[in-house]
């Protein structure tokens, strides 16, 4: 049975952590300079939207990278990168070079996200798959809560906000620096076009794609749509924190459960969960409690679709092919993150508030529509019988 190698585990969670700060406090830095700057809303959206493009242009790229540089160089590049494009916008009030920036950080960030799910899918034994990506994206998603906190903190308090936020993702240096560059795994294998391994995930690229799509209206969207159910804007603004804190404190406990009785089981239960509380949510609005408790659960159901979704990848592929599998999950992500916010917005506007629980419900139902797929097609077999030689 394979030994679990902790001090590469924790060294590479710690640095992805690391990242998450990074990406937390960044991301409503830039949404709040523009704004006070007399940016308009949609100017800003587009602007983070330029970070989502860049995770999906980054996509095809990725596993030449890994195979010229080794995981731990690509990630070491990444991370110079984000540092430097975010720093670089310190000096520039430049919209044009705004986005611009913000592309080559979300390049940055999509082979980040890839090679370190690629990287922990490999440490992972098979029989703690579940716990041991759990315990890697809850790092993240902990991480990232206390980045816009920061922000908060230190707002008007720093002189150069940018700069001290790109020096922040130099954090994970250290980190990647323990992480033994010993049997990484297959970097010499040749290359897997993304185009390959993409028949065999459809159930890994609609929860992917769920979880980016809920994960940005969450935050983008949420705190509006309770504003406009009447919920005030202290208790509307911390909606999104309460989805994030769901999401963070169930991911084990479902890794675990996953470990216990399947992948496939518990993924499909998190997206039962999801279709049957989001008709909930225009009516718990008006009840505080019910509000805080449907979030908290939405938050950890949503999550889980993600989370083992990763999980799904790590028992599906193997070497070059789970990189290529990491970036067609990580362009999923770029996909949904850019274009789901815009769609649902323009649904709100004219279809009317509810327009964002209907939209998540739909997302939720195409997600339980390829799990039923999957299990007609018989792709929750064990690895050895659906993964043949590429």
């Amino acid at each position: 049975m394979k030994s679990m190698p902790w001090k590469d585990f924790f060294a590479l969670a710690i640095s992805i952590g690391v990242v998450g700060l990074g990406l937390g406090a960044t991301t409503p830095l830039t949404a709040l300079t523009l704004d006070q700057r007399g940016v308009g809303t949609d100017i800003v959206g587009l602007i983070t939207a330029a970070s989502a493009i860049g995770i999906l242009a980054s996509a095809p790229f990725v596993a030449r990278l890994v195979a010229r540089f080794g995981p731990r160089g690509g990630m070491l590049l990444s991370v110079w990168a984000a540092a430097l494009s975010t720093a670089l916008m310190e000096l520039t009030d430049n919209l044009t070079l705004w986005a611009l920036l913000r592309f080559v950080f979300g390049a940055a960030m999509g082979v980040l996200f890839t090679i370190g799910e690629a990287w922990v899918n490999r440490l992972a034994p098979g029989n703690s798959r579940g716990k041991v990506v759990a315990m890697y994206t809850t790092s993240f998603t902990l991480f990232q809560l206390v980045g816009p906190a920061l922000v908060a903190a230190f707002e008007s308090k720093i002189d150069w906000p940018f700069a001290a936020c790109g020096a922040m993702f130099l954090l994970a240096l250290p980190g990647l620096g323990l992480i033994s560059n010993a049997d990484t795994g297959h970097q010499d294998d040749p290359h897997v076009a993304w185009q390959l391994v993409l028949p065999r995930m459809p159930m890994i690229v609609a929860g992917a794609a769920f979880f980016a799509l809920f994960d940005t209206l969450a935050l983008s969207l949420l705190p509006l749509y309770a504003l406009r159910h009447g919920i005030p804007t202290e208790l509307a603004l911390l909606s999104a924190t309460v989805v994030l804190v769901g999401d963070t404190a169930l991911q084990f406990p479902l890794g675990w459960l996953a470990d216990r009785v399947g992948r496939a089981r518990v993924h499909t239960g998190c997206g039962v969960v999801v279709c049957l509380l989001l008709p909930a949510l225009p009516f718990a609005a008006a009840t505080p409690w019910l509000w805080w408790t449907l979030l908290l659960l939405l938050g950890a159901a949503a999550g889980g679709t993600y989370m083992l979704a990763l999980v799904a990848c790590g028992e599906r592929f193997h070497g070059q092919s789970l990189v290529a599998a990491s970036a067609v999950v990580n362009a999923s992500w770029g996909i949904t993150s850019s274009g789901g916010p815009m769609l649902t917005g323009v649904l709100m506007q004219t279809a009317g508030i509810n327009a964002l629980p209907a939209v998540l419900w739909v997302g939720g139902a195409l997600f339980l529509a390829s799990a039923w797929w999957e299990r007609r097609k018989g792709f929750n077999l064990p690895a050895k019988e659906v993964d043949p030689p590429i």
